[in-house]
């Protein structure tokens, strides 16, 4: 951390960290890779099928003067959980010293009363087991060094049901809420702070695969902010918080929804 310049500004810096971030191929979580380069930290950028998009992504970053591991792994899966955070340890002789949480989806918009078993089980293990077990691999590294941060990222939809169709993506987000609460006071004493990101709407491919068109059309008169929320208006705050500038705020959950 340094102070920049004659007024005074803040220039958030994370270099010698290494930042690992679910889901990284588009979206929040690409931003998110992409602002931990930029303020200095080695990335992994986990993703589950979209080779090119990664690829994209990974040259993006090592531009920016920084290390850069793509990682192929599904993390609702232990076995692939397992094996991406040796494989992490293999490149940089070290475990990840802050992790993003982001990977997560609705599969799909079904109301209750007609989905399926598996399609729950689906929405619960990606968005929720996959937290889970990324959480506990990281902190084989993290309790060690007495350091560690992990930002889960979590949704407005966690308190507002959002709308029909989603009431399973919005229960895997109010669990996740509670998951980091109960894991800040869990892992305090060894230093490792946990903190949960609530986006509302924001202009992600998430909206073009799971929210109807017109549907969309309301987003702007939903935001009393007056707009929609881009993945550049998340990933700041997510890099601050990782920072040492926010070292006593841990177990909370910052919404970011534009007063939504």
């Amino acid at each position: 951390m340094k102070w920049r310049g004659t007024k005074s500004k803040m220039e958030i810096r994370l270099d010698e960290k290494i930042v690992l971030v679910t889901g990284a191929s588009s979206g929040i979580g690409r931003e998110i890779a992409l602002e931990a380069a930029r303020a200095g930290a080695d990335v992994v950028v986990n993703y589950k099928s979209n080779d090119r998009a990664a690829t994209e992504i990974e040259g993006e970053i090592k531009k920016l003067g920084v290390r850069c591991l793509k990682m192929k792994a599904d993390v609702s899966k232990e076995l692939d959980v397992e094996g991406m955070f040796g494989a992490i340890e293999m490149e940089f002789s070290s475990y990840p010293d802050i992790l993003v949480n982001n990977a997560g989806s609705m599969i799909e918009r079904t109301p209750i009363s007609e989905m399926k078993l598996d399609v729950w089980e689906q929405v619960l293990s990606v968005n929720m087991t996959s937290v889970f077990l990324c959480s506990k691999e990281a902190l084989r590294g993290m309790i060690p060094k007495k350091s560690g941060v992990i930002i889960n990222i979590t949704s407005i939809a966690a308190y507002t049901g959002v709308g029909p169709g989603s009431s399973a993506y919005a229960a895997t987000k109010g669990a996740i809420n509670t998951f980091t609460l109960g894991l800040a006071k869990e892992v305090a004493e060894h230093n490792v702070r946990v903190m949960a990101v609530g986006p509302g709407v924001i202009e992600t491919p998430f909206h073009d695969k799971f929210t109807p068109t017109d549907r969309r059309k309301d987003f702007q008169k939903m935001v009393p902010i007056g707009r929609v929320g881009t993945p550049e208006d998340i990933a700041p705050l997510v890099i601050f918080l990782a920072s040492d500038y926010a070292s006593f705020a841990t177990g909370h959950h910052f919404d970011v929804s534009g007063g939504m």
